[in-house]
């Protein structure tokens, strides 16, 4: 039977008996003939001289890898009772990462009629194929630790992990290692002559018997061969004829028996180019007319991945557009997507999407979920945004990253949600261009852009939104649609501040400023009279001028230690002299234990996210509010907290200045009076809730994306009265039915309106 997989083409290639330039040139023919696969032939002779034979095969991989830049690469393990699997996994994880994910992995041993050594040899790539999925395994709590017969793994560190799911073959046709690919591995690898046509076919019987039994789709397992022939104008046995002839005996394989994968073991040049020129199209043509149906491109999902589907998603109803990409929890990659920056996370499903059309197929698939969480993340660092859930569906838009100048003259730039803050700053840097956008390079846009955006530019320039001139957005019902202060400008006037609860928004049209070299600093002062300091620093980034912005960090005094401030501030200007007359007042709060002042770019500021991964675990514990003063009573009251011990981590943000210029109707983002914004993390959500109450009074607002206390009446302190009312009927006329309700949602108004009366479409 044919087990519906796409037909590709390899090449094994000899070692033994080949100088090593020999190897590489033949490897680099290959890929240009178009052969998806190269392997090494360990039957050829062995014929060498002492000074070629022999090549690691490992060894001599990477090297091929490194000069190639399509072909797949089959590494073939030999299994060994003396081996290293825990090293072999990392050195195949490391060339998988270093070619981009075109790495396949076989376990071999050398055919045998001794029952006893069959039987050994199985246990041994049992063994060796359990502890190299183990070791890559990274999303995994824990070391690596398994005890067999054979092999002994005590607390080994997993990972890396591979660039994708590398497949995992077996290579032999003993029945011992036929049903241990049948059971375990993605691939049965072997060789197939003409006399051994009828072994291959019970082999294969057997293998799919034992799938079976196993409770596997024997469509799991691969069945990839390896043939040697000749062409000759005389038809004399098995592969050795014309190309007509190769292809007449080759069509069973793949028809009657399966074989989705075929190498060809030669190192003769003129063969590989025949057998790439006459014989795969003309076979590839002759599967397609035997076959009735085309070969699926869908993948198989493993019999373990499917078993650990959560309850309530309906995986075999994802839309076509988006199944191959869907990521399930048992899925190669799930360990990647499953938390985010700083929050655990075990969704039932992950829809990876790259276009606003799966945008929307992706929401109407989570629609039919209604009883379930839905999560949208951008880049997955929003402290207070629920970007993953438990048993949920997550629609993930990282891939969606692109980042345009659509018109210098006005400086115009289209950015889609997935890209990251220090990307763009990148991107703009050439022009002389920033867009303030937050204190980290690797935040995502989507969530910061419909929130607020505080950051190192504020008060020169004002909140990311504030340079916000339209967007592009799938609403609750599927719809694409623009918004703009001429279209839809109600639906725009919510996005900025409150876009979370009103769709999902696939791109973003922003004015940037011109901004040049910039002042940065990094300071670090004594705190010890911490109420003095805070009340100093307030007055001073108050009063400052608006090209200079600070942030301050504290933390709980350590043991025998004075207790130090942190302040980052920047100062928009390319002039030494002033970046210094700015930044001197800061210096001479108190005494300065440390100092890091640069004239740079906006963009290396902002280059300051480390090759990091979501993998967030647990919950943050965080309050907020928004300040228009920091008083000697609220310092006195921050300074208690502090060093209460409760806290970890206690920041305030200079905002006002061009923030405050925005008039509090313009944008849903209202508290424009404030000069600061106050977050504080702790470890245990009742005691930072308890201490917190002592300095509720002096707020006047929150700034939702920091904020993780989801009682109902924080949105209460997000939007004053009149703005909440305002939201609660827009929520009425574009999501009655409460589809986007994972992030403090605003409940609809009663007696809605049609969300679509008055909607315009996007037309980009």
């Amino acid at each position: 039977m044919n087990y519906g997989h796409p037909l590709i083409f390899g090449v094994a290639l000899a070692t033994g008996s080949t100088e090593p330039d020999s190897v590489l040139d033949r490897a680099l023919l290959a890929e240009r003939l178009g052969f998806d696969l190269l392997a090494f032939d360990d039957s050829a002779p062995d014929d060498s001289s002492p000074t070629t034979a022999g090549l690691d095969h490992a060894t001599l991989l990477a090297w091929i890898a490194g000069t190639t830049d399509r072909i797949g690469l089959l590494a073939q393990l030999a299994v060994d009772p003396s081996g290293f699997p825990a090293v072999a996994a990392r050195a195949a994880a490391s060339l998988d990462l270093l070619s981009g994910g075109r790495v396949t992995v076989a376990l071999g041993a050398e055919s045998t009629a001794d029952a006893a050594e069959s039987a050994e040899s199985a246990e041994v790539a049992e063994e060796t194929l359990d502890i190299i999925r183990r070791m890559w395994a990274v999303g995994e709590r824990g070391t690596v630790r398994y005890t067999g017969d054979v092999f002994r793994v005590n607390g080994a560190q997993p990972g890396p992990a591979p660039a994708h799911d590398v497949p995992l073959l077996i290579h032999g046709g003993t029945p011992q290692l036929v049903r241990l690919a049948a059971e375990k591995a993605d691939g049965w690898l072997t060789e197939v002559h003409g006399s051994g046509f009828a072994s291959f076919a019970a082999s294969n019987r057997l293998l799919d018997e034992t799938a079976s039994a196993a409770g596997r789709d024997p469509r799991e397992v691969r069945r990839l061969v390896t043939i040697r022939g000749t062409f000759s104008n005389t038809r004399n046995s098995f592969l050795s004829g014309a190309a007509s002839d190769w292809v007449n005996d080759l069509l069973p394989l793949v028809i009657d028996h399966g074989a989705s994968a075929i190498l060809l073991a030669s190192d003769d040049d003129a063969v590989l180019q025949r057998f790439a020129s006459e014989v795969i199209p003309a076979l590839r043509e002759a599967v397609t007319s035997a076959l009735p149906q085309p070969a699926s491109t869908a993948r198989v999902r493993r019999s373990a991945a499917i078993a650990k589907r959560r309850e309530g998603i309906r995986y075999d109803a994802v839309p076509p557009l988006l199944a191959d990409a869907a990521i399930e929890p048992g899925d190669f990659g799930y360990a990647r997507v499953k938390s985010t920056y700083l929050r655990g996370g075990s969704p039932g499903l992950v829809l990876p999407v790259h276009t606003p059309a799966e945008v929307a197929a992706a929401l109407e698939f989570a629609r039919e979920h209604p009883e379930l969480p839905l999560s949208i993340r951008s880049g997955g660092h929003g402290i207070s945004g629920r970007s993953t859930n438990d048993g949920g569906i997550v629609i993930n838009l990282s891939n969606m990253n692109s980042i345009d100048v659509i018109d210098e003259q006005t400086r115009r730039v289209r950015i889609e949600p997935g890209a990251r803050w220090m990307d763009i700053a990148a991107v703009l840097a050439p022009y002389g261009w920033a867009l303030s956008s937050g204190d980290y390079g690797g935040v995502g846009v989507g969530g910061l852009a419909t929130a607020g955006g505080v950051g190192f530019l504020g008060r020169e320039h004002g909140l990311t939104i504030d340079h916000l001139r339209s967007v592009e957005m799938v609403l609750a019902d599927g719809s694409l649609v623009r918004a703009s202060d001429t279209e839809n400008p109600d639906l725009f006037w919510a996005v900025r501040g409150a876009g979370a609860s009103f769709g999902i928004v696939t791109a973003f049209e922003f004015e940037v400023d011109e901004v040049g070299d910039v002042g940065w600093a990094q300071l670090g002062l004594d705190a010890t009279d911490t109420a003095g300091f805070l009340e100093t620093w307030g007055h001073l980034s108050e009063t400052a001028p608006r090209d200079t912005t600070s942030f301050l960090i504290m933390g709980p005094p350590r043991s025998g230690q004075p207790a130090v401030a942190q302040i980052m501030a920047m100062v928009d200007s390319s002039d030494p002299d002033t970046i210094v007359e700015r930044l001197q007042p800061f210096a001479n709060i108190s005494p300065l234990y440390s100092q890091s002042v640069q004239l740079t770019s906006y963009a290396a500021v902002m280059a300051n996210a480390q090759g990091e991964s979501n993998g967030g675990q647990g919950q943050p514990v965080t309050r907020t509010g928004l300040l228009e003063h920091i008083t000697p009573e609220f310092a006195a009251a921050a300074a208690r907290l502090i060093s209460s011990g409760i806290v970890y981590f206690f920041q305030i943000r200079a905002v006002g200045g061009a923030i405050s210029d925005v008039h509090p109707d313009a944008t849903a983002y209202a508290h424009r009076n404030a000069n600061f914004s106050v977050v504080a993390f702790g470890s245990n959500r009742q005691r930072l809730d308890a201490a917190w109450e002592a300095l509720y009074p002096f707020f006047d607002g929150i700034y939702l994306s920091f904020e993780t206390d989801t009682r109902p009446e924080r949105l209460a302190d997000a939007f004053p009265p009149k703005t909440l009312t305002r939201l609660r009927e827009l929520k009425a006329r574009f999501d009655p039915n409460h589809v986007f309700r994972d992030n403090f949602p605003i409940t609809a108004a009663t007696s809605p309106t049609p969300s679509n009366a008055t909607l315009t479409e996007a037309t980009s």
